[in-house]
């Protein structure tokens, strides 16, 4: 199954390999960059299952959250613990 996929990701230190990011990116499926750090992937990944690929292609303070639109569920790697538990407790399901 297809699902809609939004990934954000903040690439924390100067020089970072953006391309070796955008290569990660695109191999997770059928892609539309968005913004500069805002991509839309349609995919047979799930929103942690993205998160868990995307991360080997980043540095271990960069920072990626991938929201999943068709399943309605979001996966992130480096939060504040506030926004996190904001979400969480806001997230209509």
């Amino acid at each position: 199954m297809a699902n809609n996929l939004f990934v954000s990701y903040d690439l924390m230190a100067e020089g970072q390999n953006y391309e070796r990011v955008a290569a990660a990116i695109k191999a997770l499926g059928s892609w539309a960059k968005v913004h500069k750090s805002l991509w839309y992937v349609n995919s047979s990944f799930t929103a942690s299952q993205a998160l868990d690929y995307l991360q080997a292609a980043v540095d271990h303070n960069d920072k990626i959250l991938v929201i999943d639109t068709t399943n309605n569920s979001a996966a992130w790697n480096i939060l504040d613990p506030q926004v996190a538990a904001h979400i969480k407790e806001n997230w209509i399901k």
